[in-house]
């Protein structure tokens, strides 16, 4: 078993080993020689490199010397080439220095003769002025000895000639400015007279309006005379609930098909009209519904009067007055001065003072809205006191206009002292629409001031809701609040009214004092669900 193992293992085993030995020697001797011819190789190249190099440094460093030598050689022929041209330059300099001293030495020579010659002429000089000197002396002995003869023969003294003569010449000048100012004065009235003349014939003749004089009724007509009937009511209820709630009395009589509404105020009566006509358009006319329609025109009216205003402003060619003069100005629309309506005035005196400010070659605009809002302070004169003028100018200039067309309102009545040229034709134009034939009626406008001196009166009293100056100014209509006026003060009231009527106006005719208290109780009935 032994020997098995030997010839089958450990034989083979060592032959195995002998075998790689060897041929790991072979193979370390084959590498050794070529490592070695390589080195050798090596060694001669890195030889040859050597060399070659330390031919090149010397050839280098040949080439730097000659190199450097030719760089001297070139600087200092540079430098001497600098030298001679700073010699030349300094050679030049000497020259010019020479010359200057020989211009100066030249120089101060003319400068010796010209001071020679300034001191001989003012020898010359200062003997001419002592000959002139002696001759002035001369002259006034002369003048003294003439003024002392002139004095023997006029026997006046220096100061009163000359008095006198400036008083002469003082009267001459004074006599025939005097003519020239008369002369230069009795021209310019005659061309101003002819040119304003001129002016305002061309301003009117341009401005063709129709003047219509408003009255204090208004004709409301009907579809058929039944509608009589339904406006009066059963027993007059609906006449009265339609005079007590709008403040105008209503005219029915034998006209046919059409009532009457007579108020002095035109806003209460446009409000009526508008009213009755939609009550007879709805059908429905009674006591109750009567009131809801007025109240409701009411409403609706303050519209109309903002569009009126402002269709008046865009006819005139204003865009950007503020909304609230806008909405005064339609209220003027349904107002009269001396029977003239308000704002058909303002567009005439607003055309009448464009054109004269064209002619006078004044601000046609600015002279233009100034007269359109002349009498926007009648707008509220009703309500507020003081003169329409300067409420008018407060107006204006609480809500942004200039203070030109302000000075202007307020002037245009002399309250203020018209200052400028535009509040001057402001004021020419306010008295030429005034002035037109038929524009205005005393008479209308003393009625109406007698019937807001009525309603004055009763609205003054405590606990008045309204008051109503009806059947032109014979009757006095008071409507006052049942919470706060009782039947037995409406009684002292109606006699206190009476007597402040008999004191403070002037009246044609009797006046019928009539206060109303009403107390009304009203529930609604709807339908319950269970």
């Amino acid at each position: 078993m032994l020997g098995e193992y030997v010839q089958t293992f450990v034989i083979p085993g060592t032959i195995a080993v002998v075998g790689i030995t060897a041929v790991s020697g072979v193979i370390y001797w084959f590498m050794k020689q070529q490592l070695g011819a390589q080195f050798k190789s090596a060694q001669e190249q890195a030889q040859l490199i050597i060399e070659e190099a330390k031919r090149e440094s010397e050839t280098i460093l040949k080439d730097a010397e000659l190199r450097g030598e030719k760089n001297i050689f070139h600087s200092t022929q540079r430098h001497e080439k600098e030298l001679q041209r700073k010699r030349s330059e300094l050679d030049s300099l000497k020259n010019k220095e020479l010359q200057k001293e020989r211009q100066l030495e030249q120089k101060l020579d003319q400068a010796t003769k010209q001071a020679k010659a300034v001191a001989e002429k003012e020898q010359i000089v200062d003997q001419r002025l002592g000959s002139l000197d002696r001759r002035e002396k001369q002259i006034s002995e002369l003048e003294v000895s003439l003024q002392q003869k002139a004095e023997k023969i006029c026997g006046m003294t220096p100061e009163e000639a000359k008095d006198l003569l400036l008083k002469q010449l003082e009267k001459t000048v004074q006599a025939e400015s005097a003519n020239i100012l008369r002369r230069a004065e009795a021209d310019t009235r005659e061309s101003a007279d002819k040119k304003a003349r001129q002016i305002l014939a061309l301003a009117i003749q341009r401005t063709a309006t129709e003047h219509i004089s408003e009255s204090a009724v208004t004709v409301l007509p009907l579809p058929s005379d039944e509608m009589k009937g339904r406006i009066i009511g059963k027993e007059g209820r609906n006449i009265r609930s339609l005079e007590a709630a709008t403040g105008v009395n209503l005219i029915i009589d034998d006209t046919p098909e059409a009532i009457v509404l007579s108020c002095y105020e035109p806003i209460r009566r446009e409000i009526a009209r508008l009213s009755i006509e939609r009550l007879l358009m709805d059908g429905r006319i009674q006591p109750a519904r009567i009131e809801e329609v007025v109240k409701k025109t009411e409403k609706e009216f303050m519209e109309h009067l903002r569009q009126e205003g402002e269709k008046a402003a865009l006819d005139m060619g204003f865009h950007d007055l503020n909304p609230e003069l806008i909405k005064l100005l339609g209220k003027l629309k349904f107002r009269t001065s001396y029977g003239q309506n308000v704002l058909a005035h303002l567009q005439e005196v607003a055309t009448l003072a464009s054109h004269m400010a064209a002619e006078l070659g004044v601000d046609s605009k600015l002279a233009k809205r100034a007269a359109f809002l002349h009498d926007i302070g009648k707008a509220v004169s009703q309500e507020q006191e003081g003169p329409h003028a300067l409420l008018g100018a407060e107006l204006c200039k609480k809500y942004g206009e200039s203070t030109a067309v302000c000075h202007a309102v307020e002037a245009h009545h002399n309250e203020v002292e018209p200052k400028t040229i535009v509040a001057v034709l402001v004021q020419a134009a306010d008295a030429i629409s005034a002035a037109r034939p038929g524009a205005r009626r005393e008479t209308l406008e003393s009625y109406i001031k007698r019937m807001e001196k009525l309603e004055e009166i009763a609205t003054s009293c405590e606990g008045v809701d309204k008051s109503y100056a009806m059947q032109a100014g014979r009757e006095l209509r008071i409507m006052v609040k049942p919470e706060i006026v009782d039947d037995n003060h409406a009684i002292l009231m109606a006699r206190d009214v009476a007597k402040r009527i008999e004191q403070e106006i002037d009246f044609p005719g009797p006046i019928k004092v009539t206060v109303l208290r009403e107390t009304r109780a009203v529930e609604n009935v709807g339908n319950r669900t269970a």
